[in-house]
């Protein structure tokens, strides 16, 4: 399939004008599957949560969602999208999957970055793992880059690729993402956003990683840009580093089980 990553600096407080620039964005780059960056609804650095409530849509009746459901009926694609989710009194920072057959799939996320924590709820579903026809798709968003065990749950759940809508503005993420590709055999596509907001500047370099770690194609810093690759998801079904070494079969599960720390 025809993997596209799409950088742009979403507006703060602006659903219809950042629509109107994925649509520009997505029929500049005919591919099968799209990611956005995190919050690409609503923009990313609200003063506080009576801030981001003005711009929060429910999964159920979303005017953002919506959009991208008719861009991916019009373009036979799926789209992977952040999106400033509402439910009753709560807000999630989240990250939604939509098809030509429809609303697919939300992913909440788990882990909360510095002033994140006073808007948002931390994540209280599960990580997706969810099938199109392309292959199995999980969704991470920004600051999970942070935590091994969220790649590898979704890698051991199946995903072939990894999406992961980013407003990153630390330097580390984009070292560390091939390496999560590799240490879990499976494709990642980190969409990340440009710009400044408010005191924050975001560091771009969107990329997109493959099973062997390798950076397949990477974007600038600083501007709007869609970068596109082909790539073949049954490669992230074989786990093998060599011919003796299988990366999950391998795991001595015997000595560190699932981690737990006593004292």
């Amino acid at each position: 399939m025809r993997l596209s990553v799409i950088q742009f600096a979403p507006k703060l407080g602006d659903t219809a004008a950042n629509i109107k620039r994925i649509r520009e964005l997505i029929s500049s780059e005919q591919s099968d599957f799209y990611v956005l960056p995190e919050l690409a609804n609503s923009g990313y650095n609200f003063k506080d949560k009576a801030e981001a409530l003005e711009y929060a849509e429910s999964t159920e009746s979303s005017t953002f969602i919506n959009a991208l459901i008719d861009l991916a009926k019009e373009n036979d694609a799926y789209i992977v999208s952040g999106f400033c989710e509402q439910e009753g009194d709560n807000l999630f920072n989240s990250s939604v999957l939509v098809g030509p057959e429809g609303f697919l799939g939300v992913y909440r996320k788990l882990h909360l970055f510095l002033n994140e924590k006073s808007i948002f709820e931390p994540g209280n579903l599960d990580i997706p793992v969810i099938n199109t026809r392309f292959g199995k798709v999980a969704m991470l968003i920004c600051f999970d880059w942070m935590f091994p065990e969220a790649w590898r749950k979704a890698a051991l759940n199946g995903a072939q690729l990894i999406a992961h809508p980013s407003n990153l503005v630390l330097h580390y993420c984009q070292k560390v993402v091939p390496s999560y590709a590799l240490t879990n055999r499976c494709f990642v596509a980190t969409a990340n956003r440009i710009g400044s907001e408010r005191e924050l500047t975001f560091t771009g370099q969107s990329l997109i990683a493959s099973p062997d770690g390798e950076v397949i194609i990477k974007a600038g810093v600083d501007n709007d840009q869609v970068i596109s690759a082909d790539i073949d998801l049954s490669l992230a079904h074989d786990k093998f580093i060599t011919v003796r070494n299988d990366a999950f079969a391998d795991r001595r599960q015997d000595v560190y089980g699932n981690l737990n720390i006593d004292g």
